[in-house]
């Protein structure tokens, strides 16, 4: 026996080491305060993959940092090149955007515009709906105790909704934009195009009065003209969906309504709209068109006939005298002018057109003044 583990001492070795491999498995050893049981083979295997770990995730961790600080920063230099140019594009823009506000507001001041503005709105409940299929209507819990008035518009914050038509005490009647009998003011947010918005017998929004030569494209937004002095200008109305040929002259567009006219809870009733004129900018530099303006030479104001001023005719008479001469009174001297001066224009006239004495003639003796020494 003894010679067979002599002969075969590193195979003996291997198992011993094996044996005890194995026995360990089979050992549970106390690892943490906690009293919690670890297999002695988890802890040799953990000591032994973590140093690899670490050495792994350091390496993966220093390749993505260069990857971030050195490869990726090629496209940041880019983008931050290309965001430059959007910058300064848009600060040139929004220059020219300025100027040309600040010349509409110069122009609009000059014209008098009046812009309409919403100064004081009522929320109001929806609180039923007329019961026709003819008439699209509905009621809200505001009335004239409230303050609600017939003609006052209706909106909500997606856009107009219709106007009151009838009012009682406490609840109102409000008529919608797609019932037939409805009309509102409208215009084209792009092409400018005037028109009126009125409801069809089957619920949908048409907007009429556009002639048939014109180019609407569907997707264009409708806004209030304001032309029909109930709604304010600008305010959403609908979006184009269609348009055709119709048989008159005119197109028929149909018009989604920005509002949803078949769900409505809530709504606003216009209660007060405030004009207000717009006024020039006073701060703003003036521009060549405004100074060359104030140049331009302009018909004057005709100036009061004060006493003793010519008038417009040039006659030298003072206002109200009817063309009387006033009387000269005898004896009176003439005006001499200052020494070195002219003679007045009119004494020049009137030696210029004195007859010549007719030879044999006598002159008149002047008759001497009362008080005159004999």
């Amino acid at each position: 026996m003894e010679s067979l583990i002599t002969r075969y001492r590193n195979v003996s070795i291997l198992v011993a080491i094996l044996f005890a491999q194995v026995l360990g498995l089979a050992v549970q050893v106390r690892r943490s305060p906690d009293q919690s049981s670890t297999r002695l083979i988890r802890v040799w295997a953990v000591g032994t993959v973590t140093p690899f770990e670490k050495v792994i995730v350091w390496a993966q961790s220093g390749t993505s940092n260069v990857w971030h600080n050195y490869f990726y920063l090629r496209g940041v230099r880019q983008e931050n090149r290309d965001l430059k140019y959007e910058l300064q594009r848009l600060r040139l823009r929004q220059v020219r955007l300025s100027e040309d506000a600040e010349q509409a507001r110069r122009l609009q001041a000059l014209l008098g515009f009046k812009e309409q503005f919403i100064s004081k709105t009522l929320a109001a409940q929806v609180i039923g709906f007329s019961g026709s299929e003819l008439s699209r209507a509905v009621y809200i819990d505001k009335g004239s105790s409230d303050g609600i008035e017939s003609d006052m518009a209706v909106i909500t914050a997606d856009g107009v909704v219709g106007k009151v038509l009838r009012v009682y005490n406490s609840t109102s009647l409000v008529l919608l934009i797609n019932d037939q009998t409805s009309g509102v003011g409208a215009v084209l947010a792009k092409s400018r195009l005037q028109g009126i918005l009125r409801g069809t017998p089957s619920g949908e929004v048409m907007l009429e009065k556009i002639l048939s030569d014109e180019q609407v494209e569907p997707g264009e937004t409708v806004l209030t003209s304001g032309g029909d002095q109930i709604f304010p200008k600008g305010l959403p109305a609908g979006t184009v969906v269609s348009v055709s040929r119709g048989p008159d002259a005119f197109l028929n567009i149909r018009v989604h309504p920005a509002a949803g006219l078949g769900k409505l809870e809530e709504v606003l009733v216009i209660t007060q709209a405030e004009e207000k004129v717009a006024v020039a900018d006073q701060t703003a530099p003036a521009r060549a068109a405004d100074i060359l303006a104030r140049r331009l030479p302009s018909v004057p104001d005709k100036p009061a006939n004060d006493a003793g001023q010519p008038d417009a005719a040039g006659t030298g008479l003072p206002a109200g005298t009817g063309g009387a001469v006033a009387a000269k009174p005898a004896g009176a001297a003439p005006k001499i002018p200052p020494s070195g001066g002219t003679a007045p224009r009119e004494t020049k006239k009137a030696a210029a057109v004195k007859p010549a004495a007719q030879p044999g003639a006598t002159q008149p003796e002047t008759a001497p003044p009362e008080n005159a020494p004999q």
